[in-house]
C-alpha cells in the first residue's frame, strides 16, 4: 500500500498532558488532545523501505575488496541460497564470516570480521517444510536487512599494523602539552560493568553527562580513539568553561614520561570505590602539568527539566549530574581571565534567539508574526553570534599545529589598534577591510610549511573560513574595531575562547587508488573541480580551486547541481573515503525488480595520476565547473553552464589524457 501505520509518539506516554520520561503509558494508550494524531493513537507515513513502490527486493551482496590491488570479489544472498545453521540459543542463523574469508582469499586482502553482517530466521523457519514456505521465511530475513542492500567490506594486502596502547597514550599526552589541553581518561559505571572513555578538553569542562562511550576497557579505547577523536566534540564539552589567557612566561612543557597503560587503569578502577566501598559513579584520570591527577566522580543533585513534544505533551526528565571530587591545580600555562560581555541575540538556559527581523542590526519589528516585537523568538538551532556560548570574549586563543611537534600560539584582542586598509564593499555597503598578517592563519600554516587551503577546524574537521585564512573583516559600519569583529568570528562557538587549527593535508587515499576500487565495483567515479584562482585577493569572490569526489551508480547522469566546494583534492577524497560504504549501499538499483550487481574483478594495474589532467581541463574551463566521470569504459568530461544551462559534452575518450 506504499504506506505505514505507526504508533504516534503520543502513545509512548499514555493520555497524559504532563508525563515522566521514564514512565510509559497504559497499553500505549494515545493522548487525546495530540496534536499529530487527533487522539486516533496511529499515523501513516510513507514506506521509506520500499520508497512508495509497495514492492522491496529480497537481495543482499556482500563485496570484498582489496584497496592495494583493486581486484573484488562478492557473494549474494537471496530466498533459497542461505544454508543457515543453528546457533547456541538454537535459533537458525546465517553466518556469512566463512564466505567473506573464502572472498577475503580470492582478492588476496586482510580483513576485520568485525563488520562482517549475520541474518537471524524467524523461528518458523524450518528445513523440513515447503520451499515456497521456507523461501518466503528467508525473504523476510534478508529484507531486515535491506537498509544496507550492497555491504563492502574494505582491506589490504597486508594486516594493518596494530596499536600500542602505550605509544598512543604518550602520543596523547604530549600532545595534550603542545595544544594546552587536558588529557581525561574516564571510567564511567555502566549495568554490571564499565564504559570508557579518552578525551581532550579545556580546562574548567565540566563532566559530560550520560555514558562517555562503548569500550570496556582503556586498551580497548586506546586502539579505537585517536587524535582526530580524541578532539572531536572539545568545543561542545567547553561552552561554559572559563576563557583564559596564556601566561608569557609558562614553562615548556616536559617530556611525556612513559605510560604503564595497565597501572593506569587499575588505578582508574580503584578510585570507583569510596573509602566505605560503596561504588562510585565512575573515576577521571586527568594528564596536565606533565603528570597524573586522579579524581573521582561524585553524583549531585538531581535536575528535573520539562521539554515540550511535538504531541503537544510535556516530558519530564531528570538527570544527576556528576561532578569531580578532586580538582588539580590550574595548567602552569593559565594567565588572567578573559572579558567578556553577554550576548545580545540569545539567553542562556533557553531556546531564544534572535528573530530574523533584527538581521542587519535592524530593530525589532513590532509587527513580526515571529516575535511580535519582543526580538527573540524560539529556535532550535545555535545562536549565530556566540555559538551558544552566551559570551563575547573581547581576546581569542588561537592555536596552528600540525598535530606533531610544531605550534604557533597566537592572541587577538579587541581593541588593538591595526591598520586594516579597505579591500571591498559589500553590496549592502558594509565596508571589507584586511587586517596585517599576523592575523591571517594562511600565512601561519606557511610558516609551519603547511598550504592556507589545508587549514582545518581541530574540533570535526571542518574546512576553515576564508575571512580567517586571509585576515578579511566585514565592518558593521566605518569606523569600527575591525580586530573586535575578527576575534568575534573567530571565538563563536569555541571551547572557553580557543580555536585550534589544524595545518596539515588530510589523511586521504591516492585518487588512483579510489579510482582503481571504482571500477572494479563497475561504478562511476565522478570528480568535479572549478577553478577559481583569478579570483584571488577578491574577498567578495570564492577563490583557489574547489574539488569534489563521488562514488555513484554506472549509468548516473550528471547533475548540474553537484558543485564542487571542498578546498583540495585530499579534503575531497577524505570525505568520499568517509563516505565509501554508505555510497556504494546508495548505488544499489532503486527498483526493486533490478537484481543488485554482484561484481567479481581481478587485479587492475594501477593507472596514472589524473590530477594534472583534471588541473589542465579546469584551467582551460577557469571559472567554470568541469566534472569528469570515470569508468570501465573510458571517461567522460563536462563543462557546467550555470545559470541554469545544465552541463554540456565535452569529449569522451578510453584514457583521460586522450580527452584532448
Amino acid at each position: 500500500m506504499t504506506f505505514t501505520l505507526e504508533p504516534c509518539r503520543c502513545t509512548t506516554y499514555g493520555d497524559r498532558f504532563l508525563a515522566d520520561a521514564d514512565a510509559l503509558g497504559p497499553r500505549r494508550e494515545a493522548y487525546r488532545s495530540c496534536e499529530q494524531c487527533r487522539g486516533a493513537g496511529s499515523i501513516a507515513y510513507p514506506c521509506h523501505r520500499c520508497g512508495r513502490r509497495g514492492r522491496r527486493r529480497a537481495q543482499l551482496v556482500v563485496t570484498v575488496a582489496n584497496l592495494d590491488t583493486g581486484a573484488v570479489a562478492s557473494h549474494q544472498l537471496v530466498p533459497g541460497g542461505l544454508d543457515p545453521h543453528r546457533d547456541p540459543a538454537g535459533r537458525w542463523v546465517v553466518d556469512l564470516a566463512p564466505r567473506v574469508r573464502e572472498l577475503a582469499a580470492t582478492v588476496g586482502t586482510v580483513l576485520d570480521e568485525a563488520g562482517v553482517p549475520s541474518l537471524w530466521l524467524d523461528r518458523q523457519w524450518r528445513p523440513d517444510l515447503p520451499a515456497a514456505q521456507r523461501h518466503k521465511l528467508e525473504a523476510h530475513a534478508i529484507l531486515r536487512a535491506d537498509h544496507a542492500p550492497w555491504r563492502l567490506v574494505l582491506g589490504r594486502s597486508t594486516a594493518p599494523a596494530t596499536v600500542d596502547p602505550a605509544a598512543r597514550l604518550a602520543r596523547l599526552c604530549a600532545l595534550a602539552d603542545l595544544l594546552l589541553l587536558d588529557l581525561v581518561v574516564e571510567a564511567r559505571r555502566q549495568d554490571a560493568g564499565f564504559c570508557w572513555a579518552i578525551r581532550y578538553e579545556v580546562p574548567g569542562s565540566p563532566v559530560p553527562l550520560g555514558s562517555p562511550g562503548w569500550c570496556r576497557d582503556l586498551p580497548e579505547v586506546l586502539a579505537s580513539t585517536d587524535v582526530a577523536k580524541a578532539l572531536t566534540g572539545l568545543a561542545e564539552r567547553g561552552l561554559a568553561a572559563p576563557a583564559r589567557l596564556r601566561r608569557p612566561d609558562s614553562p615548556r612543557p616536559p617530556a611525556a614520561p612513559a605510560v604503564d597503560v595497565d597501572q593506569l587503569e587499575r588505578r582508574v578502577l580503584a578510585d570507583c570505590v569510596d573509602l566505605a566501598g560503596g561504588e562510585l559513579p565512575g573515576a577521571q584520570a586527568l594528564w596536565r602539568n606533565g603528570r597524573w591527577w586522579h579524581t573521582t566522580l561524585r553524583a549531585g543533585e538531581p535536575v528535573e527539566t520539562l521539554a515540550e513534544q511535538p504531541t503537544g505533551q510535556v516530558v519530564r526528565r531528570v538527570r544527576v549530574p556528576v561532578s569531580r571530587g578532586y580538582e588539580p591545580p590550574d595548567p602552569l600555562w593559565l594567565g588572567e581571565p578573559v572579558d567578556w560581555r553577554p550576548c545580545p541575540d540569545c539567553r542562556p538556559h533557553s531556546r531564544l534567539r534572535a528573530c530574523d527581523c533584527r538581521l542587519g542590526g535592524r530593530a525589532a519589528d513590532p509587527d513580526c508574526p515571529h516575535c511580535c516585537g519582543a526580538g527573540l523568538r524560539p529556535s532550535a538551532l545555535h545562536c549565530f553570534t556566540c555559538g551558544d556560548t552566551h559570551r563575547l570574549h573581547r581576546t581569542v586563543l588561537v592555536t596552528v599545529t600540525d598535530l606533531r611537534h610544531r605550534v604557533v600560539h597566537l592572541a587577538w584582542q579587541a581593541g588593538t589598534p591595526e591598520a586594516a586598509p579597505l579591500v571591498a564593499t559589500q553590496p549592502n555597503g558594509r565596508p571589507v577591510v584586511q587586517l596585517p598578517d599576523r592575523y591571517r592563519l594562511g600565512s601561519w600554516a606557511v610558516v609551519l610549511g603547511a598550504r592556507p587551503e589545508d587549514l582545518r577546524d581541530a574540533d570535526g574537521g571542518h574546512d576553515l573560513d576564508r575571512d580567517l585564512r586571509d585576515g578579511y573583516v566585514t565592518l558593521p559600519w566605518a569606523g569600527s574595531d575591525p580586530v573586535g569583529e575578527h576575534v568575534r568570528a573567530a571565538s563563536r562557538g569555541t571551547a572557553a575562547g580557543r580555536l585550534i587549527v589544524v595545518a596539515a593535508p588530510p589523511d586521504a587515499p591516492p585518487l588512483v587508488e579510489l579510482m582503481t576500487l571504482t571500477l572494479g565495483l563497475d561504478l562511476a567515479l565522478m570528480v568535479a573541480v572549478c577553478d577559481l584562482r583569478h579570483n584571488a585577493g577578491d574577498p567578495l569572490l570564492a577563490d583557489g580551486l574547489r574539488w569534489s569526489v563521488e562514488i555513484k551508480p554506472r549509468d548516473a547522469a550528471v547533475s548540474p547541481d553537484d558543485l564542487p566546494y571542498r578546498p583540495s583534492l585530499a579534503a575531497a577524497l577524505a570525505w568520499s573515503r568517509e563516505c565509501l560504504t554508505d555510497a556504494v549501499a546508495s548505488a544499489a538499483p532503486i527498483d526493486p525488480a533490478t537484481p543488485i550487481p554482484v561484481p567479481w574483478s581481478g587485479p587492475r594495474d594501477l593507472v596514472a595520476d589524473p590530477e594534472p589532467e583534471l588541473l589542465r581541463l579546469a584551467t582551460q574551463h577557469a571559472g567554470q565547473v568541469v566534472t569528469v566521470r570515470f569508468t570501465r569504459a573510458g571517461c567522460t568530461a563536462y563543462r557546467h553552464d550555470g545559470g541554469g544551462g545544465g552541463v554540456s559534452l565535452l569529449a569522451e575518450a578510453v584514457d583521460l589524457r586522450d580527452l584532448g
